[in-house]
This record gives structure tokens, C-alpha cells and sequence, in this order.
């Protein structure tokens, strides 16, 4: 599939202007996460905004007033181009750096388990009910190839 055909399956928007995002990678990043699953003819929208924007988000449809890294808002059984639109995965890049700094990992490692957690999400899994379920297969997709060995999703200095 070219990436033409790949960005359109899987949208990828840059919301924000302090971080540049490969749009291609993430696509690309994406489609390998959903292949890994069993779920590869399926679309999906990544969305990339700033901290407030986030926080607004957050508060908007969780009442939690911070920003937070991630969001995933499912859209049903909704189709796209004739694949089943998962949804829209909401990162906040700013949020992953800080988080990345705080764990003492790579920012980029960062914003592709943020990725993964967000298409876990989509997926119906829910760390908050299912006993762990959601956290240990979120684990074992970290070890893999397509986590591992994956290009550079986003230049991760601020672009000021």
C-alpha cells in the first residue's frame, strides 16, 4: 500500500505547532499496531494537539481538569472508504515528553505506547474494568517488531 492510500486509511493531524510529527510514520506505526492485532483493514484518525487543547478535551468528556496524554473516543460501527472506522486517538505531545522525562524513557518510545494504548482502547479493551487484561497485552505489544523497530514517529525538540 503507498502511503497515499495508507494516510487516508489512517488520518493522521498535526493540531499543534511545538512538536513535528511524521504523519507518514504514524500511519505507518498504526497499520503495523492493528496488523499485530488482527485488525488490519481498519481506519483510524490520530489527532496531535497542544496541552490546552488537551486539558479541554479532558475536562469537555471526562470532567478531569488536566490535560492529559491521551484520548480515544470510538465511533461505533461507523465505515470508512468501506473499512470499519475504529475512531480518533487524541495525543498531546507535550504531555508525552514531560511523562517520557518523568519515567526516565525516550520521548519517542513514549508516544508509541501512547498510540498502542490508544488503539487498545478503540479496540473495546479498558484497563479501568478488565482486571489487567488491557496492561498485559499492552506489554506484550511493546516487546514486538513493529514497536521495537518502527521509524521516528514525531522530532521531539520544540520546534519554537
Amino acid at each position: 500500500m503507498n502511503s497515499r492510500e495508507l494516510l487516508k486509511r489512517i488520518q493522521v493531524l498535526n493540531r499543534q505547532g511545538r512538536y513535528k510529527i511524521y504523519r507518514e510514520s504514524v500511519a505507518a506505526f498504526c497499520d503495523a499496531a492493528l496488523e499485530s492485532v488482527g485488525c488490519k483493514k481498519r481506519s483510524l484518525s490520530v489527532a496531535f494537539v497542544a496541552a490546552k487543547e488537551m486539558r479541554s478535551l479532558n475536562r469537555r468528556y471526562l470532567k478531569r481538569d488536566y490535560a492529559t496524554d491521551v484520548l480515544s473516543f470510538s465511533y461505533g460501527s461507523v465505515k470508512m472508504d468501506g473499512n470499519p472506522f475504529l475512531g480518533e486517538i487524541v495525543v498531546a505531545p507535550e504531555v508525552a515528553f514531560d511523562q517520557a522525562r518523568r519515567f526516565r524513557i525516550s520521548p519517542e518510545k513514549e508516544l508509541k505506547k501512547l498510540l498502542v494504548h490508544g488503539i487498545l482502547h478503540l479496540l473495546g479493551y479498558d484497563h479501568a474494568t478488565d482486571q489487567g487484561q488491557m496492561n498485559r497485552f499492552q506489554r506484550r505489544l511493546l516487546r514486538r517488531n513493529f514497536f521495537l523497530n518502527s521509524a521516528s514517529l514525531a522530532d521531539l525538540k520544540v520546534n519554537r
